[in-house]
């Protein structure tokens, strides 16, 4: 026997998906119309819902904003109380209700026709007042809702929820939206740092670079490591440009491999195919890079190959790009 607790849980699952399962038939002339309305228009997107309705209009323009389309939320009691003004005759408005009929809803669309802006309307009744009111109309309309009592929005509002981002992704991808766009507007996320910051960002540059020539006994390089703190030192030819470099390891090898240590010269012990990274390239890159030859740092040179920097996986890591 079935627990009533798990059981309630997957009919809600079964009504919400069927309810979704509906939508693939609505996704027809009239939404390809909303689509290209919005692609046409020079300003915003203003989408409005009073309620539930509301909750998920604000998540629509969240996702909207956040995919290049620009948009903005408003509430039906507010616009009628000034903030109508924040619409102007560039925009267009999706407004949403189940029934059609939200007395605020039915209020406020006359006053947005007269600015006037195209509006398109998700319902849940194609013979409502809202319906009848708009210039493009989408299909928002569920069996039933989880609700036991067929009351609280539940599969009505999952359904204008995937509307809403079926009409999101079509405009992204009608808009040839990359995911270096995506990352603009998500600075802050973990995409955004893995497909914004750079090398540059984060390595190590100037006096604090570990820096010696070929010909520095090992003395002064285990000075020049311990002092700039780095666990390597780079190693130039006579032009300035990376002939190797000398990491704690090849100290810890060759301590054990040559007597007369300290006396030897940096070219001596040194690894003469240091990996290396531009400044410009992706932190992400570097990060893999280091990743997949099991090293803790890059040796950053510029195009004519003289060292610029070293980074070091320590730091790429605590900015989360390994997220």
């Amino acid at each position: 026997m079935t627990d009533p607790i798990i059981a309630s849980g997957l009919k809600t699952v079964r009504i919400e998906e069927q309810a979704i399962r509906a939508l693939s038939e609505r996704i027809d002339d009239q939404f390809k119309q909303a689509v290209e309305k919005i692609l046409s228009i020079k300003g915003r997107v203003v989408v409005t819902g009073v309620g539930k309705s509301g909750i998920i209009a604000q998540k629509m323009v969240a996702t909207l904003n956040s995919t290049g389309t620009p948009s903005m939320y408003l509430h039906p009691t507010d616009a009628i109380h000034g903030d109508m003004g924040m619409v102007r005759k560039e925009d267009a408005v999706i407004a949403i209700s189940k029934s059609g009929s939200s007395e605020e809803m039915v209020y406020l669309l006359p006053l947005l026709k007269r600015i006037p802006v195209p509006i398109i309307c998700m319902v849940g009744n194609l013979k409502s007042k809202m319906a009848e009111l708009a210039d493009i109309v989408l299909n928002i309309h569920v069996q039933e809702e989880a609700c036991p009592h067929d009351l609280a929005p539940t599969s009505s509002t999952t359904a204008t929820l995937v509307m809403g981002d079926a009409l999101a992704v079509a405009l992204l991808e009608a808009r040839n939206f990359t995911k270096e766009d995506f990352a603009f507007f998500h600075p802050g996320g973990a995409l955004g740092r893995r497909l914004l910051l750079t090398v540059r960002e984060f390595m190590v540059t100037g006096n604090e670079l570990p820096v010696a020539r070929p010909e520095t006994r090992m003395k002064e390089v285990l000075f020049i490591i311990t002092s700039k703190r780095l666990g390597s030192c780079l190693i130039t030819d006579p032009e300035g440009k990376l002939a190797g470099i000398i990491t704690d390891g090849d100290i810890r090898r060759s301590i054990e491999k040559y007597p007369d240590f300290l006396s030897l010269q940096a070219s001596e012990i040194m690894g003469r195919s240091p990996k290396t990274i531009l400044p410009e390239t992706l932190a992400s890159t570097a990060l893999s890079k280091m990743e997949a030859f099991n090293i803790t740092q890059l040796a950053v040179t510029d195009e004519a190959g003289k060292p610029v920097g070293i980074v070091h996986i320590h730091d790429l890591i605590k900015a989360g790009l390994d997220g």
